[in-house]
């Protein structure tokens, strides 16, 4: 038990790192005057999730012990759902409704679209 609780701590720095190199790397060539960082970690990480959700469960080609660290772990902190949460109120805060909405509803959209790619993905290796 202590070695699954050090390992899942182990993916979520790896996953915390990773969303912020993310995030960096997004604002650098987007810009910071929309959420643009957070909508590329929550959508890469839908992929994600659905791909080692269908290689776990579909393919049997990661252990369960395993599905729990990457699935927990690395993709809980690595998708910032929160954070989208939390962007979507300040934009609804400073009065910006189309951002808010396009926020909103284009990351949920995209990150449907994403985990059903992964599954797919999944599926075919």
């Amino acid at each position: 038990m202590i070695q699954k609780i050090v390992l899942i701590g182990l993916a979520g720095s790896l996953g915390a790192l990773s969303r912020y190199g993310i995030g960096s790397v997004v604002h650098s060539f987007m810009g910071r005057n929309f959420p643009w960082g957070t909508a590329a970690a929550n959508t890469m990480g839908c992929f994600l999730f659905g791909l080692v959700w269908s290689l776990a469960e579909d393919r049997y080609m990661i252990r369960p012990e395993t599905r729990i660290i990457i699935l927990t772990g690395f993709m809980g902190a690595f998708t910032t759902f929160s954070t989208f949460i939390f962007e979507t109120n300040q934009l609804l805060r400073d009065q910006e409704l189309l951002r808010a909405g396009l926020n909103f509803f284009g990351q949920s959209f995209a990150g449907f679209a994403a985990l059903l790619l992964g599954l797919a993905a999944g599926r075919i290796i």
